[in-house]
């Protein structure tokens, strides 16, 4: 039986400077959807193993090395094709391959992995910020300072690498809960260890929080594509490190 879902809110760090960053670049993001973006969902699998889907031939890795961050919002060009896996999450059609295998490799293994978050439309990036906005407002704050607030666990909108459809956050199904203690499951482990071989990434490390802007979150991975994944793993550094040196 599969465990229930609870998700702990993360506080993120640097929150003041990803509000008013993020504010500012807000319009920016908001051209994804206004602009003509179009986020074309591939056929549902009949698991998740899926089918149909081809191999990612002529794949643009520098594209795949897109930053979104406070610094960095969504790109107002950016396209992806989705593909629909069986429990609802998407991802990007050019992650898909390479996650099946990883997601396979890590089960006939013996581990328990479990993808609880995905590719996130902006319009449900709106929403989550607003509903936290709300809650601040509920408790007595003013609209800035629930703004502010809400910035500490909510990315602002345009700034959350989940809307590019090439991050995920995957959990043991032992421990469903987004908080440290997932560093300590076997499947987490395993994740950590493994991941880069088949083109992702520890998005967020222990070590780079003052360099991403993000707390701790041994559950959120980035693909990058197996030869940039492999180079992060091996010199040791985060994404932002990793595209300011290329």
């Amino acid at each position: 039986m599969r465990a229930h879902r609870i998700y702990k809110k993360r506080r993120r760090r640097n929150s003041l400077r990803y509000f008013v960053s993020g504010m500012v670049l807000a319009g920016a993001a908001i051209l994804v959807v206004i602009g003509g973006t179009v986020f074309v969902s591939g056929k549902r699998p009949k698991d998740e193993k899926g089918s149909g889907i081809s191999e990612n031939i002529g794949v643009d890795s520098d594209e795949l090395l897109t930053l979104v961050n406070a610094e960095h919002p969504m790109p107002s060009e950016w396209q992806c094709e989705l593909v629909q896996l069986n429990n609802g999450q998407n991802i990007d059609s050019r992650a898909y391959e390479d996650l099946q295998q990883m997601m396979d490799t890590a089960r006939a293994e013996g581990y328990d992995p479990y993808i609880c978050s995905s590719w996130r439309s902006h319009e449900t990036q709106v929403r989550l910020f607003e509903e936290e906005i709300q809650s601040y407002k509920k408790q007595g704050y003013s609209e800035r300072e629930a703004e502010v607030q809400a910035a500490q666990w909510v990315a602002v909108p345009g700034t959350s690498e989940h809307e590019l459809g090439l991050a995920l956050d995957i959990v043991s199904v032992e421990n469903q809960r987004l908080e440290e203690s997932q560093e300590n499951t076997p499947t987490q482990q395993w994740l950590m260890e493994h991941c880069y071989e088949y083109g992702f990434i520890l998005r967020y490390p222990k070590d780079k929080e003052d360099i991403t802007g993000i707390g701790y979150e041994p559950w959120h991975y980035r693909y990058v594509g197996q030869d940039h994944a492999r180079a992060i793993h091996e010199s040791g550094v985060c994404l932002e490190e990793y595209v300011a040196h290329r």
